[in-house]
């Protein structure tokens, strides 16, 4: 990720994204539940309405107990390996691609933009069923128990093709948010003062990752709403689905519930991906730097 540090192969950044993935998932799990409970919430419709990310939080934990908080966890902790491992491991690949193809030496912040998004397109051909899953575990209205009643159930009714419903979605969620993430993180550790320690470095990387999240979740947010939405509707033979294409989706909501719908759970989202950036960046320059010493001590 750092044009001072080399290189290393891509078994190292895989690994590093992984554990930067589960130790992001673990620590900001309950928000990623209220920003997807909050994006399933049709405005007048019936069900619970919440006023806000707290009053979501209370709803859910005095209706079903704190552990329905962390509902669906499971999912997202098998996702999160290959996920965040996809993500940076293809970052960097795609960096050194496109800085050979255009003949450039140094990474700039048009191609740092251009590496995120196509990551964040491999991004989500790993995350589309376990997404899938676990908005169909985290809508309230769920009846399912457990990740392999879902996928049951899914492959039963709706065929195994159905696994990845969303993906459309998910490519353009993710392309975006990581082009802003990848390519922010670019111009603010740009800005900042040179790290010539350990805590500026992790200074500096929870700064970077913070506003390249927030940055990234303000980009990508109505592209989230539409695929939640789009995931938690049932593929039904012969029956026209409200949510189906990305760009339809967006326009559908906007017309029946209007600009603000297309934010729903943005403040939860930006409470989790804003810090969340930053805890990935820090945990996975922190594991580049001990598999640094690793290999470079072979």
């Amino acid at each position: 990720m750092s044009e001072q540090k080399k290189s290393l192969p891509f078994v190292y950044q895989f690994m590093a994204g992984a554990v930067a993935g589960v130790s992001e998932i673990l620590v900001m799990y309950p928000l990623d539940m209220v920003k997807t409970v909050m994006q399933l919430q049709v405005s007048g419709g019936s069900g619970p309405q919440y006023k806000g990310v707290f009053d979501c939080l209370k709803q859910i934990a005095a209706k079903e107990g704190p552990r329905r908080l962390y509902k669906g966890i499971s999912s997202p902790i098998l996702m999160e390996a290959p996920k965040r491992a996809t993500k940076f491991a293809c970052n960097d690949e795609f960096q050194k691609i496109y800085k050979n193809l255009f003949g450039v030496d140094k990474l700039t912040q048009p191609l740092s933009i251009l590496s995120g998004a196509s990551a964040g397109i491999c991004e989500s051909f790993v995350v589309v069923p376990f997404e899938l899953v676990k908005i169909r575990l985290q809508d309230v209205s769920s009846k399912f128990t457990s990740p392999v009643a879902v996928v049951k159930d899914i492959v039963q009714k709706e065929g195994i093709l159905a696994m990845y419903n969303g993906l459309e979605s998910t490519m353009w969620r993710h392309g975006v948010w990581n082009a802003g993430y990848f390519g922010i993180i670019f111009q603010v550790r740009a800005l900042l003062p040179t790290a010539h320690t350990k805590s500026q470095q992790t200074r500096n990387d929870l700064i970077a990752g913070t506003v390249g999240g927030t940055i990234g979740s303000m980009l990508s947010t109505p592209f989230d709403v539409v695929k939640s939405r789009i995931q938690n509707t049932a593929v039904v033979a012969g029956v026209a689905r409200k949510y189906n294409w990305s760009w339809p989706s967006l326009g559908t909501i906007y017309k029946e519930e209007g600009f603000k719908a297309l934010y729903k759970g943005f403040v939860p989202k930006v409470l989790r991906l804003g810090p969340g950036g930053g805890i990935l960046l820090v945990v996975f320059t922190g594991v580049m730097d001990f598999f640094r010493t690793i290999h470079e001590g072979k």
